[in-house]
């Protein structure tokens, strides 16, 4: 297929039905189908199998169903054995308010920089029992732990992201004492990014930035009834979220049960090579120990758990799926290229920083696709900026800036849907919540690297 708008339907698509009907699931099914159609015309039946095919092969969605399946028997585990609700319960006697129970969502958020799926997941987890005492709207809590968990690990120098986005510099020959490491600690002043979304999701914690949009009305909607989920969840999902909290409260309620699983899960995860699953695995067997020895859980009991965990990610392991078909048909439908195309003639000298974040950020937006709109993306951008004598480590700060902007914003980005299913939300919930911040964060970022192109150029 030539290089054309038409490129641009599935994404349209997506976007619009999630929109109008609220449902990500239905939207990201219609995409596939208007990709399958675009590219296959009235065979887009068997293209279709073959994409949903491509997508199950796919090594990322393997890691990442993995990754999910044992991250909702550690959540299920925990809620059956009353790990999270002691946990929230212990964590009253330090914050006791409403906006110190924000700011420490913020400041573990950071604390687990490692890697974005591991923040939004554990930290959406341990925290919503503790912001729903003071009637934080769930996509509150859900926004704040976005607007800093994939900043946050694009910014430090031992993230998975970091790692990942060293090598590309030093694959294109971009670097600084021999290394592509060296070049990504110079260029990380100039992930802008990275540094506005995380001082912009302090502020909402703080309260300084006021509730706005879909997430104004969600907090007017708690403070006036009490409840923290969205109004269109529904009532399986509202006694999963409710199952952590149920049982006696005892008199002098201990976190260990929670914060050793979760401390196994980071240590274990470092000393692997920054491996989630072997990270994840070690930390469900903790919890499982844990359970049997203090006799909460019985083994039959711990069964069960694992089972109904795996069961309540289904929702979340057929998004990913779906939102991979979308990346592959994007690729075939040879998006990247048009979007280059139609945008290259704007990158001249002092701009291209500018345009190379704002084609990535809508890019990445508009397709879920992250680290791979970087590796397809970076080696244009860097031997272009050589040659028109623009900084290649300002322009492959911006090139990551875009990937987290999406990251942050993506309505089928595997970042939003992990981190709505932590905190028991909706993705398009949660996307419609963020994206005044995020979008804000966007502009800044914008405006930052076009002051900055000229004063460089």
């Amino acid at each position: 297929m030539q290089n054309t708008a038409l490129a641009l339907l599935p994404i349209v698509t997506i976007l619009l039905v999630s929109v109008f009907t609220r449902r990500t699931l239905l939207a990201l099914f219609c995409g596939t189908v208007v990709g399958a159609l675009l590219l296959s015309g009235f065979g887009f039946v068997d293209s279709w199998i073959g994409y949903f095919g491509t997508s199950m092969n796919d090594e990322t969605v393997q890691w990442l169903l993995l990754v999910v399946a044992l991250f909702g028997m550690l959540i299920a585990v925990f809620n059956a054995s009353g790990a999270v609700r002691d946990f929230a319960l212990w964590a009253e006697r330090f914050v006791n308010s409403r906006r110190r129970s924000l700011v420490a969502t913020w400041l573990l958020t950071i604390v687990l920089f490692i890697d974005d799926y591991l923040n939004a997941l554990t930290v959406g987890t341990s925290m919503k029992s503790v912001t729903d005492r003071y009637g934080v709207p769930r996509t509150m809590l859900g926004s704040i732990i976005k607007m800093t968990s994939a900043p946050i690990a694009v910014l430090i120098p031992f993230s998975t992201w970091a790692v990942f986005f060293a090598a590309l510099l030093e694959k294109d020959g971009v670097t600084v004492g021999g290394s592509g490491m060296g070049a990504y600690i110079q260029g990380l002043p100039f992930v802008f990014f990275g540094w506005i979304a995380l001082i912009i999701g302090l502020l909402l914690a703080l309260g300084v930035l006021p509730a706005v949009g879909t997430l104004r009305a969600d907090v007017r909607r708690a403070r006036e009834t009490g409840d923290t989920l969205p109004a269109n969840t529904t009532d399986e999902e509202r006694a999963f979220e409710q199952a952590g909290m149920q049982g006696d409260a005892p008199s002098r309620p201990l976190p260990f049960a929670f914060l050793i699983p979760i401390a196994t899960l980071v240590a274990v995860t470092i000393a692997s090579g920054i491996d989630i699953v072997k990270g994840s695995a070690a930390a469900l067997v903790v919890a499982i120990v844990i359970s049997l020895i203090q006799r909460r859980l019985t083994f039959r009991k711990v069964l069960d758990q694992a089972f109904e965990g795996i069961a309540s990610m289904m929702f979340v392991m057929v998004l990913s799926v779906l939102a991979f078909m979308v990346q592959h048909m994007n690729m075939d439908l040879k998006l990247v290229d048009w979007v280059i195309e139609v945008t290259q003639p704007l990158m001249t000298g002092a701009l291209l920083p500018a345009i190379v974040f704002l084609v990535c950020g809508i890019y990445a937006y508009a397709t879920g696709s992250f680290w791979d709109l970087a590796a397809v993306i970076t080696p244009i951008v860097l031997p272009l900026a050589i040659a028109m004598g623009v900084d290649p480590i300002l322009a492959g700060a911006a090139v990551f800036s875009g990937a987290a902007f999406g990251s942050t914003t993506c309505l089928y980005g595997d970042g939003i849907i992990l981190a709505s299913r932590s905190v028991g939300v909706k993705p398009v919930n949660l996307m419609t919540a963020i994206l005044p911040y995020a979008g804000l964060a966007g502009a800044l970022t914008f405006i930052a690297y076009l002051i900055t192109g000229f004063v460089m150029a």
